[in-house]
């Protein structure tokens, strides 16, 4: 996000330039003494697409403005979230009385790593794990993993989401 945030800024920048030549431009043609002292018909055209140009600059640079501005705020808000979802879990690992050992080997089957990828990770045998995952899952009342991420992204969505029932 911050690269196309950088090469929209950079395009802005390159508007003003042009912008600022073109008035210059206009700036000159009127002020300085010139042989014929009505204005071209092609100073009126260039002043008509400096106007216009002028106009989308600001418009432009108001909108990155705007549109950064809320990126921030959706950030605070996303980080906040992922706090409050962490929250979650950890209550719900409360609840189920997990040990530490089981909290880990929770959060790694939740983001979905695979049992020999948790043994790696955790320095411990397959079979550690998988006692481990079995353990996780009688606490937690499921059958398996599948069933204990669900139950977390059940906090993630609200119930408007689902049809009204007749």
């Amino acid at each position: 996000m911050t690269r196309r945030v950088t090469l929209l800024w950079i395009a802005f920048a390159l508007q003003a330039i042009c912008c600022a030549f073109f008035l210059i431009d206009i700036a000159f043609d009127l002020f300085a003494p010139m042989q014929n002292m009505a204005l071209a018909e092609s100073d009126t055209v260039e002043a008509i697409i400096t106007g216009a140009l002028f106009v989308g600059l600001m418009g432009s640079g108001s909108e990155l403005w705007r549109l950064q501005k809320r990126q921030k705020v959706l950030d605070a808000q996303l980080e906040i979230a992922k706090g409050a979802f962490s929250d979650v879990i950890q209550a719900r690992f409360d609840d189920w009385d997990l040990t530490d050992a089981e909290r880990d080997v929770a959060v790694l089957a939740i983001k979905g790593f695979s049992i020999a990828g948790m043994a790696d990770l955790r320095s411990r045998s397959e079979g550690t794990i998988k006692a481990q995952c079995a353990q996780i899952y009688r606490k937690a009342e499921v059958s398996g993993r599948l069933q204990l991420i669900s139950l977390f992204l059940e906090e993630l969505f609200d119930d408007k989401l689902l049809p009204a029932q007749a």
